[in-house]
């Protein structure tokens, strides 16, 4: 088959499936939340507990080292500096580079380059059903012209296969499976089946590149994955890149039930990811890899090794002192895992034990507020979630933290102590 013809053929079919203007869900999936970093929120308002002081810069050093990376790659991707891009990139994912909140500098440079291009297929199917002949594929075609034109750089394929990941996911939405339509659910498969053989020639040959196993591991979600190939396909990407929390977060969410895993598999990965990056995160990658499963799975909750995965908090803490993750797992303590009770008994346990781990985070390790991830966190990190108005999302954030850090000073406070945050944590003394 030319060469052309094999490119092309998906998404003409796709363009027939796009043509029949189906109605389409209510609002599509946004992703990669651990990426797209919002625009900086308003400063909040001031605490209503005046006894209680504590930085809140706004941007935060993360979202600002995030918005430049991504800014990056939309700079050179509208400029049409592939080589450069590629350059770039592949210089990054060798090197493993991160923001000092531990994501990958080559993943935000990557998601700007496609940023244009996703953005405007969500942006068509959120608003409702697209006008007939709506160039849905003009930007994704634009993108397989340029692999066509670099055929053999994996940075180029990195960039080109996630797009179609992304706008897959935008077609089939928020809903349950049953209720998206047949022509959403054949273009969410169609771009699925791009991007593999997008991404085949580059993961048969054992190539060591991050970005690519990334990619790969994202392509695992789609329709009709196979729980051993998800298993190896994250192993090799953390093992590629084990300071990397993103892959084991993923990883222990796509081990659940719900994707083809089980219950057994998750706490035996968890356990072997701990193991094999022991040196780095000591009892952390269970912690890692359990995060996201136990806030959205009851059953996995229940299960859990709780004195482990405390451990293992304690342990990432050790580790890094950046306050983007020591306000991520306080926040993920006290509002995603201390939320309303479940009414599983054994998960409602270990959830009241985790929360508590909220009030050591705060006094040992907290410097300054970041208000969108507490915001966040009081929603359970939902993937899908669309914030319509930043500035209030990061006020309720701001609203919440202070609420949490208050109780937890509690006793000082009643005491008529003023507690203020310095770099090296909260002092009380006399208001």
């Amino acid at each position: 088959m030319a060469l052309a013809e094999r490119v092309l053929a998906p998404l003409y079919r796709m363009r027939t499936v796009m043509a029949a203007r189906t109605a389409l869900p209510s609002q599509a999936r946004v992703l990669h939340p651990a990426t797209a970093t919002p625009s900086a929120p308003a400063a909040p308002p001031a605490a209503p507990q005046e006894a209680l002081t504590i930085p809140c810069p706004d941007p935060t050093a993360e979202e600002q080292a995030r918005d430049l990376h991504q800014n990056a790659g939309l700079r050179l991707a509208r400029q049409e500096d592939w080589a450069a891009l590629s350059q770039q990139l592949r210089a990054l994912d060798a090197d493993c580079a991160k923001t000092d909140g531990g994501m990958p500098i080559a993943e935000l440079v990557a998601f700007g380059a496609r940023a244009d291009v996703v953005a405007a297929a969500e942006h068509a199917l959120v608003t409702g059903r697209p006008a007939h002949g709506a160039p849905l594929l003009d930007g994704i075609e634009a993108l397989e012209g340029v692999l066509a034109a670099h055929p053999d750089d994996p940075m180029i394929a990195a960039i080109v296969a996630h797009a179609h990941i992304d706008i897959g996911w935008a077609w089939r939405g928020t809903g349950w499976d049953i209720e998206v339509p047949l022509p959403n659910r054949e273009a969410l498969e169609a771009h699925f089946e791009r991007a593999g053989d997008i991404l085949g020639p580059f993961t048969a040959t054992g190539l060591r590149s991050p970005l690519i196993a990334s990619a790969k591991c994202a392509f695992n979600a789609g329709p009709g994955s196979d729980i051993a190939q998800v298993v190896d396909d994250y192993e090799a990407w953390i093992a590629q890149d084990p300071r990397n929390p993103k892959a084991m977060r993923a990883f222990g969410g796509h081990l659940l039930p719900r994707w083809n895993g089980s219950y057994t598999r998750l706490e035996q990965q968890a356990r072997r990811v701990a193991g094999l990056t022991h040196d780095i995160w000591g009892a952390g990658g269970y912690a890692w890899v359990m995060l996201d499963a136990i806030s959205t799975d009851t059953e996995a909750c229940a299960r859990l090794d709780l004195d482990f995965f405390l451990a293992g908090l304690r342990d990432i803490l050790s580790y890094t002192r950046d306050q983007h993750i020591a306000n991520l797992l306080a926040a993920y303590c006290a509002n995603t895992m201390g939320a309303t009770p479940t009414g599983h008994d054994e998960a409602d346990y270990i959830r009241a034990q985790i929360a508590k781990a909220a009030a050591w985070i705060v006094r040992d390790h907290l410097t300054e507020l970041h208000p969108m991830l507490w915001a966040h966190a009081t929603r359970g990190y939902d993937s899908t979630m669309r914030v319509r108005c930043r500035e209030r999302f990061a006020a309720a954030g701001y609203a919440d933290a202070v609420r949490v850090i208050s109780d937890l000073f509690r006793r000082e406070i009643a005491a008529g102590h003023r507690v203020v945050f310095t770099k090296d944590g909260p002092v009380t003394g006399p208001a």
